[in-house]
């Protein structure tokens, strides 16, 4: 029959090990974090150097304390709308939408559908261009920057247009 001692050390020996294994992944994940930060410290660093330090309002990342961000570069993410946040932090197509729509708020206030937005920006309005420019207002709208008043109508919420 074995000890209590023994049994005691034996336990005492597997948490020991436990926390060590622990540890040492704790090591690994601070790692790739700081790996992280740098890259997008760098990336931001690159954009501000790319578009000659322009400055946009500071994007706030969930759980991070606010990062500057410059204008967006064909291909970037499209980031949720927040108050204060102006539209040159979106890719080129995705401005010109905006501005489209901005400039319709600002003669008629009235919301347009895909076709008229793809003739507008300058886009033959054939259906593969079409659909191109409502996947990118449906994107929009996901994401806050604009509203969709009716099935493949798009608007400009009140407060956002004028590139905020």
């Amino acid at each position: 029959m074995p000890s209590v001692m023994g049994l005691l050390e034996e336990r005492e020996r597997a948490a020991r090990q436990r926390v060590e294994a622990l540890q040492a992944e704790l090591r690994e994940a601070e790692a790739a974090w700081e790996r992280f930060v740098i890259a997008r410290e760098t990336v931001g660093e690159v954009l501000a150097e790319a578009h000659n330090g322009e400055d946009v309002p500071p994007v706030v990342v969930a759980g991070e304390g606010p990062v500057q961000v410059t204008a967006a570069v064909p291909g970037s993410v499209v980031p949720h709308w927040l108050e204060g946040l102006a539209s040159t932090v979106l890719a080129p197509d995705y401005q010109r939408i905006m501005d489209v729509l901005a400039g319709a708020r600002g003669t008629g206030g009235e919301a347009m559908d895909c076709r008229q937005l793809a003739a507008a920006i300058g886009l033959e309005p054939v259906p593969a261009k079409v659909e191109r420019v409502r996947s990118k207002a449906k994107r929009l709208a996901a994401r806050g920057w604009l509203s969709e008043e009716r099935p493949g109508l798009f608007s400009v919420p009140a407060g956002r247009a004028g590139g905020s």
